[in-house]
């Protein structure tokens, strides 16, 4: 196992760069997940990492070492793809065994690492299988189990449940947990889906135009986005952004108090009430425009003090609200997020 130190890290396609001087510290044993849009320079910090994209500028450690010029197969990691990478002609136990016979590795310790993996992952049966005789969730097993033989400092994740189905995702994003937290492994994974992120990590990093947004603890970042950009990308239904005008007139108790450069206020869907809650809270009137039932809550689609600003309030159960209607709802004071619209930071936190 081991640290991993990334430095003012940079990445340039030409005169377009694609990760800008980024500083990430990620301990040892620690699950970092790295998310944010298609496009933010997520997968090719990865790949700077694993050593197959070249650093612009910056550095990159592990354990200590610089690696900036270090091949990957002299990183001592261990890297799972989207797409499985397993080879078609091999079967289960050839594609185990192949990168620890290529580095001369004893029989016996190949079996015994083959027999230890195949009983964590469940795959024993497989072992005579080729991979188009497997699942897509058996597939991905497989990816991890030839990861976990090789026993490296370092897991590298890059976006490994994208291929597969919702109700699967869900059960192999439980299984890595699981597993990580068994082998202790240091890992970075990548994903663009948010709830994904927040399952699976000790601390996020959220990453925005080749720049990191914010690096916390899934909680700490979804109770205190740091930015606009966070505000509206964590989070199922994402925060409601309002001009703080919006509030500001309903707000006839003078409830709100704010620093000076808030002209943008993030709301939370479950911090907004049909009825009006015991803590002090900000009546707005709305107009039902549309009722999502989602199971045991449901979202309710409102458009604002009859102007065109537009939220969504997360409500129990499946509510009897008719389009059109109109209705008051209540904004908890304590749950509101103040923000600058230009800097697109945080207020209270300058």
């Amino acid at each position: 196992m081991a640290a991993i130190n990334i430095i003012d890290i940079k990445k340039n396609y030409g005169s377009v760069p694609a990760v800008r001087g980024i500083d990430l510290s990620v301990a040892d044993g620690e699950f970092i997940v790295l998310v944010g849009p298609s496009g933010c320079g997520k997968s090719t910090l990865l790949r700077m990492i694993a050593g197959l994209e070249t650093v612009s500028d910056g550095e990159i450690q592990i354990a200590g070492r610089n690696v900036n010029k270090a091949e990957p197969a002299e990183r001592d990691i261990a890297m799972v793809f989207q797409n499985y990478a397993l080879y078609p002609h091999m079967s289960v136990r050839k594609n185990l065994e192949y990168g620890l016979k290529n580095r001369g590795t004893p029989r016996t310790e190949i079996d015994r690492r083959i027999a230890e993996v195949a009983e964590i992952l469940e795959i024993g049966p497989m072992l005579e299988r080729k991979p188009r005789q497997l699942s897509g969730g058996q597939r991905q097993r497989v990816a991890m189990g030839r990861a976990i033989v090789r026993e490296p400092a370092a897991f590298l994740f890059d976006e490994p449940l994208s291929n597969l189905d919702a109700k699967l995702r869900v059960q192999m994003r439980v299984e890595i947990r699981r597993l990580q937290r068994r082998l202790k492994t240091t890992s970075i994974y990548v994903t663009h889906d948010q709830l994904e992120a927040m399952t699976l990590a000790d601390r996020l990093v959220v990453m925005n135009g080749g720049l990191v947004e914010q690096v916390g603890t899934p909680v700490d970042v979804y109770d205190r986005p740091a930015s606009l950009f966070v505000a509206s990308f964590i989070g199922s239904p994402p925060m409601n952004i309002l001009p703080l005008e919006v509030v500001r007139r309903a707000d006839g108790d003078g409830l709100l108090t704010l620093p000076d450069a808030t002209d943008t206020l993030g709301i939370r869907p479950d911090d907004i009430f049909t009825e009006k809650p015991s803590e002090p809270s900000i009546r707005l009137d709305a107009i039902v425009e549309l009722l999502e039932p989602i199971g045991g809550e449901s979202h309710l689609h409102i458009r604002l003090d009859e102007s065109n600003q537009t939220a969504i309030v997360t409500v129990p159960g499946r509510p009897d609200f008719s389009e059109a209607a109109k209705i008051p709802v209540y904004v908890r004071v304590a749950s509101i997020h103040p923000f600058n619209r230009q800097t697109g930071r945080r207020t209270d936190d300058l």
